[in-house]
């Protein structure tokens, strides 16, 4: 039975156990003031099992680790879990900057291993506001090993914290090949349960251009032989895009930045998000490199590669052709040629989407705050905007995109937006968090407290302008 005192209540519960709220939950063993408690709905911690592809890495450096660029005297920090593994000095010879992919996980998994606290196999099903107690109050139901629902308790909270990821996401019109398994149609978050099986058809395609397609499309050319490659890598971008990787770039993921976009009209916000996707949703210059590295290498042992990569085609429709084939309809941006593809399997590199948060919250919609697109309003310290009536706070984590922008999901903002949560709850800043994080300037008004040049310019607002 989870251990939950109904007349005990809570001074924070999160919901998930992903890294941004075992970020939160590291840090906030340095808020001993605090009462806390963390329920998943998976029975152990994972991070993206199906991508931890041999030889991947993180595209952050290690300093972005759970709780280092908030805290870096944290137990919990990944030079930590490397002195407890006995590893420390191995890791210093070897001079990395980004850590495999597989080693951030290993490093997650060990940091629940230390926190009191945290309740896997536990699924929330809702959450509401209870105004006579003043507090949140939690439906819970504990899973059995296959999921099966064990029994039910309730817990309550003086607030929460939302951290329950995003999901795959599938395109519609091949939404009716996924519901099927006669032919393998997969998402890349999928991946390596899949991959011996895919390795043994004579024709995989790989539909999407982000940073997974791009890894999944490496790692099937360098297991299948030169000259029988039998792959297509298709997406709907026009081109096969390098990201963003400059060091000004990069400060588009610092707080200076997240504070200047949440400041910002919501008609700019979004124009904005719409167009950054070489920030956050392109692929490593790294990983292009290698690829074209492996075609080359095929070409040169057995001519030209049976591998096609087919930039500005969209994905039409899709059908199943017989028991083995599936056949795509395909049009190509520029030109308007349409054509089919028939493949033995397929690898959505679709992305993700935020988890919708009303079905957790129903509760609470009529007393929650929308913009013109109906998505929740989110204040600059990570809760949701609530009615004056809610004296509790619910903060979400990676589900700000529209309110904070590119930084939302990045690994490397975890421990800032974890820090600044814990110094809003009552009982003071434990967390001094710094006032400038990037020498560009968003706006004509730098961040923090420093100005500079000191004085030489004087910004007038929108309406001074109109009026000269």
């Amino acid at each position: 039975m989870t251990p939950v005192d109904p007349h005990s209540p809570f001074d924070l519960v999160g919901i998930g156990i992903g890294p941004a709220n075992l970020s939160l939950a590291a840090l906030a063993q340095g808020r001993p003031d605090l009462r806390t408690a963390w329920f998943e709905r998976e029975p152990a911690f994972h991070w993206h099992p199906g991508l931890l592809i041999e030889g991947t890495t993180l595209q952050v450096p290690f300093l972005a680790d759970l709780v280092t660029l908030a805290d870096p005297t944290s137990p919990y920090g990944f030079l930590s879990y490397l002195q407890h593994q006995q590893r420390l000095f191995p890791f210093y010879v070897a001079e990395r900057f980004h850590i495999p992919r597989a080693e951030y996980d290993a490093y997650c998994r060990w940091v629940t291993g230390q926190l009191p606290g945290l309740f896997f196999g536990h699924h929330v099903d809702g959450a509401r506001w209870n105004a006579e107690r003043a507090l949140f109050e939690l439906d819970i139901t504990r899973l059995g090993p296959e999921g099966a629902p064990v029994e039910t308790t309730r817990a309550h909270a003086r607030h929460l914290a939302v951290g329950i990821g995003t999901a795959p996401h599938v395109p519609e019109p091949l939404r009716p090949l996924a519901d099927s398994s006669a032919v393998p149609v997969i998402h890349s978050a999928d991946y390596l349960d899949h991959r011996e099986r895919l390795l043994a058809l004579d024709h995989v395609t790989v539909v999407g251009s982000g940073q997974s397609g791009a890894e999944v499309f490496l790692d099937l050319l360098r297991r299948r032989p030169p000259g029988r490659e039998g792959l297509h890598w298709i997406t709907r971008s026009p081109a096969f895009a390098p990201m963003e990787y400059s060091k000004l770039g990069l400060e588009h993921f610092t707080p200076d930045y997240t504070r200047y976009f949440h400041g910002l009209p919501e008609p700019v916000r979004d124009r904005l998000v719409a167009g950054q996707g070489r920030l956050y949703k392109a692929i490593d210059a790294g990983t292009l490199a290698a690829i074209h590295d492996e075609l080359y290498e095929h070409g040169l042992r057995a001519g030209w590669p049976d591998a096609a990569l087919l930039p500005g085609v969209a994905v039409r429709t899709a059908g199943r052709t017989g028991t083995a084939e599936i056949e795509l309809h395909v049009e190509h941006a520029d030109s308007g040629e349409r054509g089919r593809l028939r493949t033995a399997g397929l690898v959505l590199a679709t992305g993700y989407r935020e988890r919708p948060l009303d079905p957790l919250l129903s509760a609470l919609d009529p007393v929650l705050r929308r913009d013109a697109a109906g998505r929740p309003e989110v204040t600059e310290d990570y809760r949701l905007a609530l009615a004056p009536a809610v004296t509790g706070a619910v903060f979400v984590q990676n589900a700000e995109l529209h309110t904070h922008g590119v930084g939302a999901p990045d690994l490397g903002l975890v421990a800032h937006r974890a820090a600044t949560i814990l110094n809003s709850l009552p009982g003071g800043a434990r967390y001094p968090l710094p006032t400038r994080t990037a020498f560009t300037t968003f706006g004509l008004a730098p961040a923090g407290a420093r100005r500079v040049p000191a004085q030489r310019f004087v910004a007038e607002s929108a309406g001074q302008i109109a009026t000269r």
